[in-house]
Parts: C-alpha cells; structure tokens; sequence
C-alpha cells in the first residue's frame, strides 16, 4: 500500500477497495467501544438518505433548498424542544459537530461583552470565561480567542459546577458562564438553575449581568425527553444560547451539532456574513464553508421518524441498562460507583475503593477487556484530582442490556484472572493509554 506518495498508475476499482477495506479490519468495532458518546448504529432508512445526500453541499442553499428547509425546520424544532419564547423565530443554525456550534456560542457572548464594555467606555483587552470542568472544545475556544479560561476544578467532594464557585470567578470581564448537561468525565448534570438563580441574585445586588451559554452536547438531547423537570434551557431567561450534538444522543450521524439562540438581538449582525453564492445571496455564520448535507436531513429524518415518545423510549432503554450496570459493578466489591445512570446521562462513572490494592489499576482492566474487544476508557480526572483515575461506559442506543450481560461476564473474568496473576507493575496514569472521547 503507498504510503508517503501517490503511485504512478490506476488500480482496478475493486483491488483498491478490497485492499483499503483489509486496512480498516485493524480498527476496533465501533459497537464495543463504549468510550464514545457518538452513534455507532443507524437504521436502514438513514443510510439511504446520506447516501442520497453526499453529493449536496449544506452551504449551497440556493442549488438545493429543500435541504436548506430541513435544516431550518430542525433548528426551529430544537427551539421549541428548548422552550424558546419564539422557536419559530428563532435563529440558530447546523454546524460540522457540537465543537463548532459551541465556537459560535461563545464567539457570539465574546462580541456582545466588548459591546457591552465599549457602550460603557470600558476595556475590551482582558475577557474571562468561566467553566465547570470541561471538554477539550471550550479550551480551544479561549486559546484560540485569547480569554482567560477561569475553569472550576475539581475536588474530592465536588466534581461539578456549583453556584458558589461560580460567584468567586465572575466580575465585569466575564463573557459568560458555560454550565455543561452531562460532564463529560462523569457524564452528571451541571445545575444550570441554581447557577442562574445565582447570578439573578448577583445582579439584584450588584448590576453585574453575565449571561449564560449552556453546553447541551449530550445532555441536549436526553434532558428534554427523559428529564423534563429538569430546569435548564430557554425557560431560564439567563440562558441565552445552547449548543448540542445531533450525533451523539440526537441518533445521528457523524458529526452534525447545532446551536440556537434565544432571541436574535443575541446573535451579533457582525458576526452574521452575507455571501454572493452560487447565483444567490446567503446569509451565514458558521467556522466552515463547504460541508455535508446528509447528516442535516438525517437529524430531521429522526425527528419526524421518532417523535418524543421514540426518543423517550431509547433513552429510557439506555438509562435501564446503565443502572443496571452501576448495580452489578457495584456488587463486585472492588469499585465505588461515582455515577450510576441517574439524575445524568444514561452512563456509568466509577473508580478503585479507596484504601484498597485489588492487584491491578483501572488502566491494566480497560487493557485486559481489549482481549474481548471491549473500549471501556479509563482516565485520570482533570486538576486538583489529576491523581484520581476514573473508568466509564456510555449507553448508546445500539448497547442492549443482553450485550450489558455479556460485557459483566467478561469484567468477573478479567477480576478472577487478577485475583490469581496480580499484576506485578501496575501501569501509571501517564504510561497508560488516553481518555477517548
């Protein structure tokens, strides 16, 4: 197989496939990889539409407008999931992932702040943003646009955000506050009314208003089915923008996310661009340019295909399994259960007892379950608990509990084979594989 250059001459269309496809046998299977939050399975219906869309580009809206209409219908229908004020007016748009829409989230709170600071005849040189902890994206964010990241860490009685903490980080430079529904360390809801109540009560006090961007990757999309009490969207009128990932618990494909906003005087017209285009003018706001369409059409595809009651329904099946994995780690003796599938994401977080040596770490059991196939990460947790290691399993729509069953099996073998061969060096955090998103 070339390798650093492109060969000279042409191959026979089926040698060149069957000797990539021979490649792709060295990956793991993406049904076992319990490390990801994004979707592994899709039905039939879906493949033929991203097979039908993959020559549309999501940005020619004037060479294929119904795929545009798609787009916007979703975007309106996300807005009433969040309980926008106005979801048909909403404005907000489809992005290349949930990395990209939270950009725009918080490119948009970075803009209304040096607004707000220049109306007052304030500096604009030294903008804050303060986080739980969180995904690799927002550290970009603030690298990429020079802002001061104030992360709250973590520490041994607190692995969330609290309103508290919270307090001690905002002042007149802060762009916003950024609470996450579903961490993805531990997969727990941050408690974004508390932080908004907080905040309410901040300004009452002080004048100090700091808006709020919600990070609903995950969360997003199983909150409102699944946790409908739960307070967290645009029924908080602090919350002024909501990214999520359509492939993730939306059942998607990869890698579409979305980002809407609650009113559109919170979308900067700067940051708005108008394009000549392929015949027509086109209004944009988005990282990319040129991208695919399938992944828009099959999110609406599910929306219409699934309804509320089908989402309910799979996330539910999901939670059901997760607990009742939590359930039966737990009994095994060796592990202390940090989140169990409830009152979170339909997920299982857990570490060693402490003060207990079982004969091996978290990292050599993620190494021994790989004999079966099984991705189950195991990570260290992010500062002040960096020496704290942490192991986790996502439920995905396409993990039954008859697989749960067959991944418990393969867990007691991998603890009977450490009970009888310890491992002699067990691997530190730093010799042992990353934490796989």
């Amino acid at each position: 197989m070339p390798k650093f250059r492109i060969p000279d001459g042409e191959q026979d269309a089926r040698h060149a496939y069957q000797v990539v496809a021979d490649e792709l046998l060295l990956d793991g299977n993406s049904r076992q990889n319990l490390a990801t939050f994004c979707q592994t399975w899709l039905e039939p219906e879906v493949r033929a539409l991203m097979a039908l869309c993959i020559d549309k580009n999501m940005v020619d809206k004037d060479e294929y407008p119904q795929t545009a209409e798609l787009e916007s219908r979703s975007v309106h229908m996300l807005a009433d999931l969040w309980h926008s004020p106005d979801a048909a007016n909403t404005v907000g748009t489809s992005t290349t992932g949930s990395s990209e829409a939270a950009m725009l989230g918080g490119m948009a709170l970075l803009w209304n702040w040096r607004a707000r600071q220049r109306a007052a005849g304030k500096p604009t040189d030294r903008p804050n943003l303060v986080t739980g902890p969180v995904q690799i994206c927002w550290e970009k964010f603030v690298k990429y646009w020079d802002i001061e990241h104030r992360e709250i860490p973590m520490d041994a009685d607190r692995l969330l955000m609290t309103p508290e903490e919270v307090l001690k980080r905002v002042d007149e430079n802060t762009i916003g506050v950024v609470p996450t529904m579903g961490v993805t360390f531990t997969c727990q809801y941050e408690p974004v009314e508390d932080v908004a109540k907080a905040l309410d009560k901040l300004q009452a006090d002080t004048g100090l208003d700091v808006p709020m961007h919600v990070d609903g990757a995950s969360g997003g999309f199983v909150a409102p089915f699944c946790h409908p009490d739960v307070v967290w969207d645009f029924r908080l009128p602090r919350v002024k923008s909501i990214n999520a990932s359509g492939h993730k618990f939306g059942l998607s494909p990869l890698g579409v996310g979305w980002v809407a906003w609650r009113d559109a005087d919170d979308l900067p017209e700067d940051l708005i661009f108008n394009v000549n285009y392929l015949g027509g003018n086109m209004p944009t706001f988005a990282l990319n340019f040129s991208r695919p369409g399938g992944q828009v059409v099959a999110q609406y595809y599910n929306f219409v295909r699934l309804g509320k009651e089908g989402y309910r329904r799979i996330h539910e099946a999901g939670f059901a399994t997760a607990q009742y994995l939590a359930d039966e780690i737990g009994k095994m003796g060796q592990f202390e259960i940090i989140h169990d599938g409830r009152n979170g994401l339909p997920a299982v977080a857990w570490k060693l007892k402490d003060g207990t040596d079982p004969g091996f770490t978290l990292f050599d059991l993620a190494d021994r379950l790989r004999a079966s196939g099984w991705q189950v990460p195991a990570y260290t947790l992010p500062a002040n608990l960096s020496g704290l290691a942490i192991q986790r399993i996502l439920v995905r729509h396409d993990f039954s509990r008859d697989m749960g069953t067959l991944l418990l099996d393969d867990y007691r073998r991998a603890l009977e084979h450490f009970s009888k061969h310890p491992v002699s060096k067990s691997m530190t955090p730093a010799e042992a594989s990353g934490f796989a998103h």
